[in-house]
């Protein structure tokens, strides 16, 4: 017969596995609470340990995905995940950054500039799906192909 594992032992568990925000940890445990268990108790000692940390959780999520999702994107998951937009903040990548990563996932996806504006029009919905904001996504456009010869301005018009 299996032992049952306490609240403590399944928050320890799931901390080992991967790193996780304080709203998260909290909705995978509620299910297994009881009567005489204090979940913020638990969370604080978990936090004040160091053992938990949405900072590090913000950091960590934002390193992974930053090469392939805007500041915008970023910004709703971790929300979604309850971290603060002030922990958001302090980790997201700077414009340069933002826009040398647009270019790269551009020209991953589309290996050559695009012919014409409803082509334009793709390759820039494309960006901002993934988050990137209207100023990175025209700097990107404009970066990705500077070596190869677009057509004159008035063509996109």
């Amino acid at each position: 017969m299996k032992s049952k594992i306490s609240l403590r032992g399944r928050a320890i568990a799931i901390l080992a596995r991967q790193e996780i925000s304080r709203a998260e940890l909290t909705r995978k445990l509620r299910p297994h609470v009881e009567e005489n268990d204090d979940i913020e108790s638990l969370l604080d000692e978990l936090a004040e340990r160091h053992w938990q940390s949405d900072a590090r959780y913000a950091e960590t999520y934002i390193n992974s995905k930053s090469r392939i999702h805007g500041n915008l994107r970023l910004q709703q998951s971790l929300k979604q995940k309850g971290v603060k937009a002030e922990l958001i903040a302090d980790y997201l990548p700077n414009k340069a950054e933002q826009i040398s990563n647009a270019v790269a996932v551009l020209q991953k996806k589309y290996r050559r500039p695009p012919s014409d504006l409803k082509e334009k029009h793709k390759y820039m919905h494309f960006l901002a799906y993934r988050g990137f904001s209207m100023d990175i996504i025209n700097t990107a456009m404009h970066r990705a192909w500077e070596e190869s010869i677009l057509p004159e301005e008035e063509f996109w018009e």
